[in-house]
Order: C-alpha cells, then sequence, then structure tokens
C-alpha cells in the first residue's frame, strides 16, 4: 500500500495522507478548504514502514482503506501554566 503524504500551508504540523499522488476526490471538499492546497512533503510504502512519526501506522492503514484519507493532527500544545500549578512546591 502506497501513502502520499501532504502538508498544510495553512495549518502547522497537519499533514494529510491519501492513496495516490494528486488524487484528492474521497478527501471533503470543507477539509480540502481549510487545509489549503497541498504541499507534498512525502511518499511511503506502508508495508515497509513499521512505525511513523506521529501517526498509529494501523489507523493509517483503516483510514485509507475505508475512508481514502487521513489527517494527521499537531500533538496539543503544552499549558505549562497549569503544569506549573498543578506541581507544589515543598515548604
Amino acid at each position: 500500500m502506497f501513502c502520499v503524504i501532504y502538508r498544510s500551508p495553512q495549518r502547522d504540523q497537519t499533514y494529510l495522507y491519501v492513496e495516490k499522488k494528486d488524487d484528492f476526490s474521497r478527501v471533503p471538499e470543507e477539509l480540502l478548504r481549510g487545509f489549503g492546497k497541498p504541499q507534498l512533503a512525502m511518499v511511503l510504502t506502508l508495508e515497509r514502514t513499521k512505525k511513523l512519526a506521529n501517526a498509529d501506522i494501523e489507523k493509517v492503514k483503516l483510514a485509507l482503506r475505508e475512508q481514502g484519507y487521513y489527517l494527521q493532527l499537531p500533538p496539543p500544545v503544552e499549558d505549562l501554566l497549569k503544569i506549573h500549578l498543578g506541581k507544589k512546591d515543598p515548604v
């Protein structure tokens, strides 16, 4: 199974995975509008790939088979203030 990954020019760390290069026919139009003009990032063979950097490879394969695309969103931003306030200073 081949996978083509595109980077969003509008949303940092957001990637769109599809099965064929420049084939966005199964991607909802609304998603594409919010994503912006896809910029080619890389092409992978998922059978030879054991792990992806920020996505579960089995979820990617399943999404590609069932819906024709996979959208990778950026990891949640750490709330450093919340983390800091959650720590108790020893007295």
